[in-house]
């Protein structure tokens, strides 16, 4: 399992290779050095060691640059221009993965949640388990650890339910390339484009983002089982929420709960009144946590005030009576105003600034645009919505349908797969993960 990790990180570049080493020799003997102290503070002293290696190698490899090129636009806007340069440095694909994964180790042995390991390989083995590798689902040593330490038998149900993951997530993937068109029509597009334009390509990149993610994380899950591995389900039809609090709940729910357990509870959570606080800063750290560029940290401000309005409105007595309302109109306006936030969020999300941003959000409330829209346009948006229909339809399947797939229904997984694949092979040309950057 090492041997085949290593291969499968040095295929996109050898020289990362022993960083990925480092990370994992630090917390293996850190985590025994926490658990050999019984005195708090030098348990605590260890594990800031933990803390400082891992957040050190993030902000070395994926935040120096972005914090020079701010320090030097803000002495520019006060009239000192310096030229301070940047790092020569390459981002290691997975980086934000791997190391959030380490922490929560020696976090966990902090916490007695969790015994320290005397046994490198097995550890290892876990920090460095290939499905999950570049671009989650985020594992906790927990979670995987002890099945990697007695590897499970590799059932029937298991191997079926696998492939039917690989297939389905490899056909999200296709879902979400073909919608990746009418999104960077939008996104890098110099002219100005109708409001169904606009409408189309933010539906676009919603799609997009939510078949190629869950398609890999589907993948890497099926791979998982194949090998006896069970990974927890990374999405659960996040677009059919109804409130910003529950999107989080369903979307990439590995890291929305590593925030949750690690950071919003480590701040304090709801103690001392200090929830909305606790609530913003977690989701500002997570959009930060996606990229080192300000549209992001913008993202995960914006979703910090939505969620923190959310629970706000929650305690009033408004809140309260409209909670009582069991009319099933109301569960559609709900959900139809849950994804207009997220969507608007998600143009932060894609944009290439905020200024890019900020020009998109106008155009897409300008229903009155003056440009004319391409003959076809209304049809694209149609095809766009049905697309996003069905990687929920795949979704759901998938988290309600491993008991039919697997048993009831186990001679027509053959088909299903045969059927799925030749529509994958006839898709246009795949496209990179989008959070393999992350």
């Amino acid at each position: 399992m090492v041997a085949a990790s290593l291969i499968f990180y040095a295929g996109w570049d050898y020289r990362f290779v022993p960083l990925l080493v480092f990370s994992g020799v630090v917390d293996f003997f850190v985590a025994q050095q926490i658990e050999g102290h019984t005195e708090q503070r030098r348990r605590k002293q260890w594990l800031f060691v933990s803390l400082f290696v891992n957040l050190g190698i993030l902000g070395i490899f994926k935040y120096s640059n972005f914090m020079i090129d701010s320090v030097q636009e803000t002495l520019s806007f006060f009239g000192v221009p310096v030229s301070l340069g940047t790092l020569e440095v390459v981002l290691p694909v997975g980086i934000s993965f791997y190391t959030f994964q380490s922490m929560s180790y020696t976090i966990d042995v902090y916490r007695r949640e969790t015994k320290a390991r005397h046994n490198f390989v097995p550890f290892f083995a876990t920090l460095s388990f290939f499905p999950q590798l570049v671009a989650g689902p985020i594992l906790r040593a927990k979670q995987i650890l002890p099945q990697i330490e007695r590897f499970p038998d590799v059932t029937p149900e298991n191997v079926k339910f696998g492939f039917v993951l690989i297939t389905m997530g490899l056909f999200k993937k296709t879902i979400a390339d073909l919608l990746s068109s009418p999104a960077q029509t939008l996104f890098n597009s110099d002219a100005p484009l109708s409001w169904i334009e606009t409408v189309t390509g933010v539906l676009a990149f919603a799609g997009q983002i939510y078949g190629d993610f869950s398609g890999y994380s589907d993948i890497a899950i099926g791979i998982a089982l194949l090998l006896g591995i069970q990974i927890p389900l990374n999405f659960n039809t996040p677009y059919f929420a109804l409130s910003p609090v529950d999107f989080w709940k369903r979307w990439h729910i590995s890291l929305s709960s590593w925030l949750r357990d690690y950071l919003y509870i480590s701040l304090g959570g709801n103690r001392n009144g200090r929830q909305i606080r606790n609530v913003f800063i977690t989701m500002l750290l997570g959009g930060l946590w996606h990229g080192a560029a300000w549209t992001f940290v913008i993202w995960g401000a914006y979703h910090g005030v939505i969620i923190s309005a959310t629970h706000m409105l929650r305690g009033t007595a408004l809140g309260q009576w409209l909670a009582g309302i069991k009319l099933r109109a109301f569960r559609w306006l709900q959900w139809l105003f849950t994804f207009y936030l997220v969507c608007i969020g998600w143009v932060f999300f894609r944009a290439e600034s905020v200024q890019d941003a900020l020009t998109i959000i106008a155009a897409l409330h300008s229903p009155g645009s003056a440009v004319e829209a391409q003959p076809f346009a209304g049809g694209l948006l149609a095809m766009v919505a049905v697309a996003i229909l069905l990687i929920h339809c795949i979704d759901y399947g998938i988290v309600h349908g491993r008991e039919l797939i697997t048993r009831r229904y186990a001679r027509f997984v053959p088909l299903l797969i045969l059927g799925l694949t030749f529509t994958i092979l006839i898709g246009e040309p795949g496209y990179e993960f989008i959070y393999f950057q992350f």
